[in-house]
């Protein structure tokens, strides 16, 4: 049973017989003595996609969702959805652009390290792996010598995600990118 201070973007809670994945937690520290930190967190419930705001104090303890997580593979994509093989017994799992809210830009072919959350036989949602390699298909000419400088510039990927890299970067170099924040890491 984690705490409301322990919530983390993508675990996944069961509120009113519902699971709920965590998409995002913000703490608010009142100024009054005494008074406890706020966890102000947004959920979406993975059942019928709708968004639930609450507040907890940092001790509050909330119900852990009764969920498998399967290691998958992303195989290929369908018309609208995307489809995930379990890498132990093969059965395939159906997800659409909108289930995945965003993830769908760091998926490539072949990607693994990829969690699926399965429940009565459902897949529920994916967890990405904390980052994705991908080679830059088109961004400016890279600048010589301008490594010393923090400036940056766009760079186009594969599946259509555009992130900002250090200017000496060139097209075709493979880079590594966050999947929680979307931003450049490093080189691979």
């Amino acid at each position: 049973m984690p705490k409301a201070s322990d919530l983390k973007r993508g675990i996944i809670v069961e509120i009113n017989n519902a699971p709920h994945a965590v998409k995002q937690v913000e703490a608010k520290s009142p100024s009054s003595r005494g008074a406890s930190t706020l966890y102000k967190v947004r959920f979406t419930n993975l059942k019928t996609g709708q968004k639930l705001d609450e507040s907890y104090k940092g001790d509050d303890f909330l119900k852990e969702a009764d969920c498998v997580r399967v290691k998958v593979q992303y195989s290929y994509h369908d018309g609208d959805n995307f489809v995930f093989m379990n890498v132990e017994d093969y059965t395939q799992y159906n997800l659409s652009d909108a289930e995945l809210e965003g993830q769908s830009a760091y998926i490539t072919d072949g990607l693994e390290g990829i969690t699926a959350l399965i429940m009565d036989d459902n897949i529920l949602g994916i967890e990405l792996p904390a980052s994705v390699e991908m080679a830059i298909t088109e961004t400016a000419p890279g600048i010589k010598g301008s490594s010393a400088t923090a400036r940056t510039k766009t760079a186009q990927l594969p599946t259509g995600l555009e992130v900002q890299v250090p200017e000496y970067l060139e097209t075709g170099e493979i880079i590594k990118i966050n999947t929680t924040t979307g931003k450049y890491i490093s080189r691979a």
